[in-house]
């Protein structure tokens, strides 16, 4: 399965509520987070910070405050608090950021306008085997 959620919807429980759909035992799945906004380069006001911390006071560490009057959030680290919250440990990601990377990514904060990035899912035979072995 594979879940995509800005700071709205990592808010509003879209990985919480995947994690649900899913039917099974948290603790047996494995959670990739994949390139991202990183928190040098994700500007935000009180408003997304409250919304967050309305729900976990704990959240507050993911973010910090700027010499603008604002905060600089750690979407990635936000997700694998929640992740964690619900029972998912096993949970991995890469370094990647994608407004920092304009050579690798799109990133609408970056470039307003149209731009694509393309994320899939797969099983390869082996993990298939292998996850089957173990009954």
């Amino acid at each position: 399965a594979a879940a995509h959620a800005g700071w709205r919807g990592l808010a509003a429980g879209v990985l919480e509520n995947s994690v649900a759909a899913l039917d099974t035992n948290p603790a047996d799945l494995l959670a990739w987070i994949g390139p991202a906004i990183t928190q040098p380069n994700f500007e935000v006001g009180g408003e997304v910070r409250d919304a967050f911390l309305a729900a976990d006071a704990g959240a507050a560490a993911f973010f910090e405050p700027n010499t603008r009057g604002r905060w600089q959030a750690d979407l990635p680290g936000l997700a694998r608090r929640r992740l964690a919250a619900i029972g998912v440990d096993a949970v991995y990601g890469c370094k990647w950021c994608t407004y920092g990377d304009s050579e690798r990514f799109y990133s609408y904060r970056r470039d307003p306008g149209c731009g694509r990035l393309v994320s899939f899912v797969a099983i390869s035979p082996w993990e298939g085997l292998q996850a089957r072995d173990r009954g």
